[in-house]
């Protein structure tokens, strides 16, 4: 009996291991697939590859777009516009991409240089990496019109957008309307497809929808409540239609996706299909951890279906989920650093500037990067760089000059920014807070002939702690200047950025030796 009882055991442990044997591991990626600041994502798939394009409110260049082959792993790929539409002056928001027939579409949200009031542009490509052709205004709709998206239907083109956001006693409403064949004009009259409701979850906001057709349906996820800044609480709801022009059906178990404790204030997204029929949705949220001062990053949820109710549902619940099965093989986090010597090859990197003011001088010349002060104001000629996680450590190695302060710089905007600099053997560390320029603390170092490396380190994007070292000597401790919280400097609608910056003399230009970005 005792052998009879072992000879089944071990009978069930071969099986089980031959299982085991047989099981597939399961890839999985991290959210943020697109770190840093990159709000209102939109995302195509052409063939076996996917672009995605996001908000860059006031940076330039405008609308950052992104490649990947599985949804995961993402390339900087470059601009929308290398110079801004002419027409507009900045509110670079919500870019929506779409292709047809060899030409890609990008339907982009820009405020108006005449009104300063926002409305719908389109601009055109065959050859994303050359960038697009601006056909200008598109859609003008009372006091503002935001959120473009496009569908195709028995072959005729539809554009939708959010209107009356900015109308006094009246309900924003997500409208349609249809386009002419080109995609480049506006010609039905336009039709309501749902209404915000001030008393749901929403509260009275709608905007950020995506639509799709399953099966007999139409599908629309839409964003409703505060977007933006420490106290948002977006949040993810879905309706469905027989047909695009309505009646649309709000989904009774709204809203579907909400804040979790790693990913705050979701939505404003685009819903996108696998090659093997599996759904996400590509939207933003911000980091449970870095919160506003890193911006709302690019992060990515699978849809399921119900098929008796035919309603979706988020895979992993009404949260984003932190790790997930990944659409393709497993991916990690994306906070790739950089380190650039100026002498050898540099690499592509994303330089971004504010858009609001004059276009930075700078070149790389005789091994240096050479930023000139050509602008009045302390802070306008910044160039610099998306941040992809708030703790980190940036450092600049620059010839101290005696006619030029050469700072690293974390900028809000204009008036809001704060800086470490060197101008010849004297350090300052100051800032501009609602457009006052204020020096916090100043220090003489060692007079030399060697290089400074201007040093930050970044604590979850609000406190940051700054140094200095000459090059090839050690230090006694002196060299730390201040640690600093920022909890003024993120706006509304955006991130800071870290970079570079020369103030001074006019027309005087700094010499940066070398730069790096360490992710922590």
């Amino acid at each position: 009996m005792k052998s009879l009882s072992v000879f089944i055991l071990l009978t069930f442990l071969f099986a089980f291991s031959i299982q085991a044997q047989k099981r597939t591991p399961v890839n999985t990626y991290r959210n943020p697939v697109i770190a840093g600041d990159f709000a209102d994502p939109s995302v195509i798939r052409v063939g076996d590859t996917y672009y995605a394009a996001g908000t860059s409110s006031e940076w330039a260049p405008a609308y950052p777009i992104y490649t990947s082959k599985n949804l995961v792993d993402w390339e900087y790929l470059g601009p929308v516009f290398n110079e801004i539409p002419t027409w507009t002056m900045g509110s670079y928001w919500a870019p929506e991409l779409f292709y047809r027939n060899g030409t890609y579409y990008v339907y982009y949200t820009a405020r108006r240089k005449s009104d300063k009031q926002s409305y719908i542009g389109v601009a055109t490509t065959k050859d994303l990496k050359k960038g697009f052709t601006d056909h200008g205004l598109i859609i003008e709709w009372t006091n503002e019109a935001i959120d473009a998206y496009v569908v195709e239907d028995k072959g005729k083109l539809y554009i939708t957008w959010k209107a009356y956001g900015l109308d006094k006693g009246k309900t924003i409403e997500l409208l349609g309307a249809e386009l002419s064949a080109d995609g480049l004009k506006v010609t039905g009259e336009a039709f309501t497809m749902i209404s915000a409701n001030k008393n749901d979850w929403e509260g009275g906001g709608a905007e950020g929808q995506s639509i799709f057709k399953r099966g007999k349906y139409w599908y629309m996820l839409y964003s409703g409540n505060s977007c933006c800044g420490s106290k948002c609480n977006y949040m993810v709801g879905v309706a469905r239609a027989e047909k695009l022009q309505g009646p649309w059906t709000k989904f009774a178990g709204n809203p579907i996706l909400v804040s979790g404790d790693a990913w705050k204030c979701p939505g404003h997204g685009t819903v996108v299909t696998t090659p093997d029929n599996r759904y996400f949705y590509l939207h933003h949220a911000y980091s449970g951890t870095d919160f506003t001062y890193v911006g709302r990053q690019g992060v990515l949820t699978e849809m399921v279906w119900n098929e008796t109710t035919r309603w979706p549902a988020f895979r992993y619940g009404k949260a984003t989920p932190q790790q997930a099965e990944s659409p393709a093989e497993t991916s990690v986090a994306n906070y790739e650093g950089f380190s650039v010597d100026f002498s050898k090859n540099i690499p592509n990197l994303r330089w971004i500037f504010d858009v609001r003011q004059p276009k930075p001088a700078y070149a790389v010349q005789n091994g240096t990067l050479q930023i000139e002060n050509s602008n009045t104001t302390q802070t306008g000629n910044f160039i610099g760089f998306n941040i992809k996680n708030g703790s980190f450590a940036f450092s600049a190695q620059v010839l101290p000059k005696a006619d030029v302060m050469q700072n690293i710089v974390i900028y809000g905007d204009a008036n809001n920014a704060l800086g470490y600099g060197i101008m010849q053997n004297t350090v300052q560390l100051w800032r501009v807070k609602d457009g006052v320029h204020e020096v916090i603390k100043t220090q003489e170092i060692p007079q030399t002939n060697k290089e400074i490396t201007l040093k930050l380190q970044s604590y979850n994007g609000r406190f940051y702690e700054f140094s200095w070292e000459i090059k090839g000597e050690k230090t006694d401790g002196s060299n730390k200047l201040a640690e600093v919280d920022t909890l003024w400097l993120p706006r509304w609608d955006r991130a800071p950025r870290v970079g570079l910056n020369v103030s001074g003399k006019p027309g005087g230009k700094g010499e940066v030796k070398h730069i790096e970005m360490k992710y922590l």
